[in-house]
């Protein structure tokens, strides 16, 4: 009998997907992604992080690392560690689970990013509330979502995969509409 694997996959194809006035829609690759959970004291769990990934444990809305190896503030309690695998030291710190195949990433990034994402979140997306590398778990339209600043105009927007879909339609309309109206 042949041995079956199952392969994780992203739930969209991965990359552009629209372009609207130099406004872009990106799915991105899936990246490992671990939420870490260290219960009523954080400090074993900030110091092991900072050890085996050298990653700071960040502030509550804050995101903290590059690309590579990032750490988000989750909500309370909570941290993502996306990129690496975790280290076997976190697990004395921490409790892991892995969540790497249960979320989608998109990109929404350009001059209408802000305006877009305006018309679906509730956030203060200004640069005074929400500048680089702040992070809030929210709504993107009904859907639950994670929000990170990742750029002056660029933003990655996380929800569960089964929303994938639906976030990637309701972009790309808020988009048109946007656009649209530079246009009038």
């Amino acid at each position: 009998m042949p041995e079956l694997r199952l392969i994780a996959q992203n739930a969209l194809p991965q990359g552009t997907v629209t372009t609207l006035a130099e406004t872009r829609i990106e799915v991105l690759p899936m990246r490992r992604l671990t939420v870490l959970m260290p219960g009523p004291d954080a400090g074993p769990l900030a110091e092991a992080l900072m050890a085996q990934h050298g990653l700071a444990l960040p502030a509550p809305a804050v995101s903290e690392g590059d690309a590579a190896a990032e750490c988000l503030w989750f909500g309370r309690g909570q941290y993502l560690l996306a990129g690496p695998a975790p280290s076997p030291l976190l697990t004395g710190a921490a409790t892991l689970t892995d969540q790497s195949d249960a979320w989608a990433s998109l990109l929404l990034e350009g001059p209408l990013a802000r305006a877009v994402l305006a018309r679906l979140c509730p956030l203060d997306l200004r640069d005074a509330a929400f500048g680089q590398g702040a992070t809030a778990r929210s709504e993107i339209g009904h859907m639950a979502a994670s929000v990170t600043r990742v750029a002056p105009e660029g933003f990655r927007l996380m929800v569960f995969r089964s929303m994938a879909e639906t976030l990637l339609h309701e972009l790309r309309t808020a988009l048109e509409a946007v656009a649209a109206r530079g246009r009038l």
